[in-house]
């Protein structure tokens, strides 16, 4: 199945807006239904193809080419809210001119090998969830996109080491499969789950939802390879080792700007025989977040750990299927879970228990914690209810150490709140900390407002923009787990530094010398 071409996951599950919460923009925050409908996909104009009878020849030779304007259309651009808008309005003038559908590393190799020859730049294209315009890089020339969907499978499994060894085309409900047959899982929920692949997971540091359990996603990788326009890279052998660097490292986050990454080995676990969500309720935001702090720096630590903010408390937000329900609680709504045997998973609860009463915390029961297990992928899909109903919603995203937490947020949200009001759209901006470590958190805003009559997304990026500034300028990274992209490389530059700038390009130049991999994305 294919995701819906100009909004999130399956066009089946899209849903209308609830009355209330229609309601609730209406007269909170101004907003009108939007202007017109969407383009359907058959009236999208899409330049032809500028690649050449003898590059189209050189390119079939080694590998499946389509040239064909849907396929070419369902390859553009991600899915952040600006992605969205503009496909929604038709606007398809950086399609990319074929997409390449290799269907193993030698294949992929090869396409490299061509495209480096003539100049074509190449997009890696898994899941196509990209949130940071990963998929639309800075070329006005010819550009492919190098689609992995045909290296979907998992090639081994070493029951003894607890490793898989994965590729990357492999979207994460197949690989959940394939693994669950085997007694084991990865552990690996991010909001994306269910069109993300394994190789995007890779390329971009993703965390999942499970991440105080299972920890992010590089964490869980132990090998990988990857083809570049020079040849392989194998890295990882060993599950630690002092042989120099770790070139996994090069990898791991970098976008598609370094090398195409066409499998890796993953460290698995068992498949939990348990799993148990439940709801705590904090007085305040900060309350909260010296609960999680507790935890995560003295245990016990959930598997699953979360915790909502006054505002997206109030609103909901944190249960989007039933959002209309669930808004107007007070408080600070905080998420634990518990996966492992029934004895393991008992005691962690118990353990858990004593710890968040001693920290204030009022116990919930189980059904907000099921509630949001059962909707945790929902959110979505209600951005594009809001956005047919002539609403803005995005998100954003960043972490800092723990000492720091109160001022980030401050500063993102007074950023946030102060630009788009005084541009005449007054914003709901909401907050939760999803993934916490000993020496800090990562903090997830999501940003509702009118569109703006105007330029909606002129009228976002100089909120956006103002967020990013804010973010750095408070001892922030520029993302936890979203990644850099387009959308992210000027603030990237800043924190990376001149000379880390420079290493950067020493690297790009030392694997992809044409510059053919995803130019203007990451690499400043």
């Amino acid at each position: 199945m294919n995701m819906l071409w100009n909004g999130w996951g399956d066009p089946e599950r899209a849903t209308p807006l609830p009355q209330a919460v229609a309601g609730l923009l209406r007269e909170l925050l101004g907003v009108e239904p939007a202007a017109h409908p969407p383009v359907a996909l058959a009236d999208v104009a899409v330049a032809p193809s500028r690649l050449t009878d003898g590059l189209l020849a050189a390119l079939t030779a080694v590998t499946q080419v389509r040239t064909d304007d849907e396929t070419r259309v369902r390859r553009t651009r991600g899915k952040s809210t600006p992605d969205l808008m503009r496909m929604r309005d038709g606007e398809a003038a950086d399609a990319p001119d074929a997409v390449l559908l290799p269907a193993s590393h030698d294949e992929v190799l090869a396409a490299l090998r061509v495209c480096a020859e003539h100049g074509v730049a190449v997009v890696p294209f898994g899941g196509g969830t990209s949130v940071v315009g990963g998929l639309t890089p800075r070329t006005t020339g010819c550009r492919v996109a190098l689609d992995l969907r045909r290296l979907n499978g998992m090639t081994s499994l070493d029951p003894v080491s607890r490793t898989a060894v994965l590729q990357a085309g492999l979207r994460a409900p197949e690989a959940e499969r394939l693994l669950a047959a085997e007694g084991f899982t990865l552990g690996h929920f991010p909001q994306s789950f269910e069109w993300a692949t394994i190789g995007g997971f890779a390329a971009t540091r993703g965390s999942g939802q499970a991440s105080a359990g299972y920890g992010r996603f590089d964490d869980m990788v132990v090998a990988l390879t990857a083809a570049t326009p020079r040849g392989t890279l194998d890295t990882g052998r060993a599950p630690r080792s002092a042989a120099g660097p770790d070139l996994r490292q090069l990898l791991l986050g970098s976008e598609g700007a370094f090398g195409v990454i066409t499998s890796v080995t993953v460290r698995v676990r068992p498949l939990p025989r348990e799993r148990r969500y439940e709801g705590w309720r904090f007085a305040s935001f900060a309350e909260g977040t010296r609960a999680m702090r507790s935890l995560a720096q003295d245990g016990p630590l959930p598997t699953v750990l979360r915790l909502s903010d006054e505002t997206e408390t109030m609103v909901g937000l944190a249960r989007p299927q039933s959002i209309a329900e669930s808004a107007g609680a007070a408080g600070c709504l905080l998420l634990a879970g518990y996966e492992g045997d029934a004895a393991r998973t008992e005691d962690l609860r118990a353990r858990t228990h004593e710890a968040l009463r001693g920290l204030g915390g009022e116990p919930l029961g189980d059904e907000p914690g099921e509630q949001w297990a059962q909707g945790r992928f929902d959110a979505p899909y209600l951005r594009d209810s809001l956005l047919g109903a002539g609403a803005f919603a995005e998100t954003l995203e960043t972490a800092t150490f723990w000492s720091n937490i109160p001022a980030l947020y401050t500063a993102v949200r007074d950023a946030l709140t102060a630009t788009l009001t005084a541009a005449g759209t007054p914003p709901l901006v909401m907050c939760h900390i999803s993934h916490v470590y000993e020496t800090g958190a990562s903090l997830y805003f999501t940003v509702v407002c009118a569109q703006g009559k105007d330029d909606p997304l002129a009228h976002w990026d100089t909120a956006k923009r103002a967020a990013n500034d804010a973010i750095l300028a408070a001892g922030g990274t520029i993302s936890h787990h979203h990644g850099v992209g387009t959308d992210h490389r000027p603030w990237y530059e800043r924190e990376a530094g001149d000379l880390g700038t420079q290493t950067l390009r020493a690297v790009k130049a030392a694997l992809d010398p044409q510059g053919i991999l995803n130019p203007g994305v990451l690499v400043p």
